[in-house]
């Protein structure tokens, strides 16, 4: 049986192609070890984060241990004191969106909305981007002005003009 030059080119080509993935296949491989140590950072990498978690488990137990049972209001009440801000979107017509926006522009309080003029209305609805004359239409002032006695406004006193 001879073989011809291309037969054996191709046996050749072959037997080199066999020879190199046996190298990388070994455990003695570059590419083996390189693997193997990416691994031992993963695991390693896993562990810690488990570890952090249950520290952090832990300590919100025991943080929850220590406060009292938090109730109704609470948390918005907690938040106003902290901050210094009352919660805007209370009033009616006011989203969150424009809360943010009246509390970048320096509206922190009730009282600070129920207390501005026709100029700063005017500024304030550019502002947010709403019609000229639907703070007046809304009765922002009013509202404000309730909330800040401790009342809440309601349609029929808004309707009939009584608290």
């Amino acid at each position: 049986m001879s073989f011809t030059l291309n037969q054996l080119a191709l046996l050749l080509i072959a037997l080199a192609v066999g020879w190199l993935l046996g190298l990388m296949m070994s455990g003695r491989g570059k590419y083996r070890r390189l693997w193997r140590d990416e691994q031992v950072v993963q695991r390693a990498a896993i562990k810690d984060r488990d570890a952090r978690i249950e520290a952090a488990n832990a300590r919100i137990a025991e943080l929850e241990r220590q406060s009292g049972p938090i109730g109704a209001g609470t948390a918005t009440a907690v938040g106003g004191a902290v901050h210094g801000r009352d919660d805007l979107s209370r009033i009616n017509g006011i989203s969150q969106t424009q809360e943010v926006a009246l509390n970048e522009a320096g509206y922190h309080r009730y009282g600070q909305i129920a207390a501005i003029n026709a100029e700063q209305e005017a500024t304030l609805e550019a502002r947010l981007g709403l019609k000229p004359g639907t703070i007046a239409h809304e009765d922002w002032r009013g509202q404000a002005a309730e909330l800040e006695r401790g009342h809440k406004p309601g349609l029929f006193s808004r309707l009939t003009g009584s608290a």
